[in-house]
């Protein structure tokens, strides 16, 4: 952890430079600014594909929940019932004029 520095390489293709260090030729800057781009590309791409299946999955969850929502209210006849109890018991409650 404390060492940040990349380990080096027997590879010559592996080693890891700095173009501020080097003495690189325009087309040398050229072609690793090419290269760059198009892995930048290729990155994106994967990561606009992830965040889209990422979003419609919590669209689907919050319409489910929605959904279900929806149902579960229309379900309840609790108050329903309450009322045609109250209504069945003022009727046959004694008469008086406050009813």
């Amino acid at each position: 952890m404390a060492d940040k520095t990349p380990p080096k390489s027997d590879a010559p293709f592996a080693t890891r430079i700095d173009p501020t260090k080097e003495g690189l030729s325009r087309e040398q800057m050229h072609y690793m600014r090419q290269v760059e781009l198009e892995q930048w590309k290729k990155k994106t791409q994967k990561l606009r594909t992830r965040n889209v299946v990422t979003g419609l999955a919590i669209g689907a969850i919050v319409m489910g929940i929605y959904g279900y929502t929806f149902y579960s209210v229309s379900q309840e006849r609790i108050m329903d019932e309450l009322d045609e109890q109250a209504k069945l018991a003022r009727m046959q409650g004694p008469k008086t004029g406050a009813n």
